[in-house]
């Protein structure tokens, strides 16, 4: 790890997941100076203030001038304009990567704006929260998470080898796939969640709003996600809408199995379907380690 250092590291958004990112590099001796960048002033000045990064400026391309790493932490729905606006002042030789949750084209578009010299490589560290903001940033959030790289036949090889050197340096385990086959994934096992629990608290909330004042720990777990931010959640959902809608079939199809098995007043098969979520939630909470 002594030749992996970053002079200056650019952070594009510094919130929950950024500040994390910056304190993280901070705590493991990976950096020099941090540049902070985002639309919120005040926001950044806490940042400062609290150490999270050294400096920081409002204008992009003025913010990524000179630096080694580029992080991108704002909602995907914004990557590629960021990208035309910081494009000029990227110097050669750096690298640029992002925590975004979706991957897919979006990968190859930031790919074809990168000017000569310049290495981009799709990343997604699964770690967060439902708080957000630089208030949640903790150095710790990224360890013993999977970091997921979306390398493409045109990623360059050292910057893919010095990105998963520094992830595991944070404390992650890297796993390598495709851009496409991350987006499969996570619409499945992140997005689609994202959704039901908007769904499942405004269907409550259309029954009855009254009902939601007796939810008990059940419903609160379940509608965690909620909480998310609706910004960062609406460009997730647009863009990855097509693996997100084939996601909501399969759920829906289940659902509707469901429905008849309530109908029909048929216990057995109800039964099978929970005994077999209930093995396979065991099975899943003893492969990650979390409950």
């Amino acid at each position: 790890m002594g030749k992996l250092f970053f002079d200056k590291v650019t952070i594009l958004g510094v919130g929950l997941i950024g500040g994390s990112f910056a304190m993280a590099l901070k705590e493991s001796g990976l950096c020099g100076l941090i540049t902070g960048c985002g639309r919120n002033r005040e926001n950044l000045k806490t940042a400062k203030a609290r150490g999270i990064i050294d400096s920081f400026d409002s204008d992009p391309a003025s913010a990524c001038a000179g630096a080694d790493l580029v992080f991108f932490s704002t909602p995907v729905g914004s990557f590629t304009r960021l990208g035309e606006l910081i494009r000029p002042s990227l110097k050669k030789g750096a690298i640029v990567t992002d925590g975004g949750s979706v991957k897919g084209s979006l990968v190859y578009e930031m790919e074809k704006l990168m000017p000569g010299g310049v290495r981009y490589v799709g990343g997604h560290p699964i770690a967060g929260s439902d708080r957000s903001g630089i208030d949640a940033s903790q150095a710790a959030l990224f360890r013993n998470a999977k970091c997921i790289l979306t390398p493409t036949k045109d990623t360059d090889r050292d910057a893919l080898s010095d990105l998963s050197d520094m992830w595991t340096a944070l404390g992650a385990c890297v796993i390598r796939m495709s851009p496409e086959r991350h987006d499969r994934i996570y619409a499945a096992v992140s997005h689609l969640p994202h959704l039901l629990a908007y769904a499942l608290v405004n269907s409550v909330a259309g029954a009855d709003p009254e009902f939601l004042a007796f939810s008990g720990q059940g419903f609160i777990d379940m509608t965690r996600l909620a909480a998310s931010s609706g910004e960062v959640w609406r460009d997730i959902c647009i863009l990855n809408r097509e693996n997100l809608l084939e996601a909501v079939s399969d759920f829906r199809r289940k659902l509707d199995f469901l429905s008849v098995c309530l109908e029909k007043a048929d216990g057995a098969s109800l039964e099978t379907e929970f005994i077999n979520a209930g093995n396979l939630r065991e099975k899943m909470r003893e492969t990650i380690g979390q409950d």
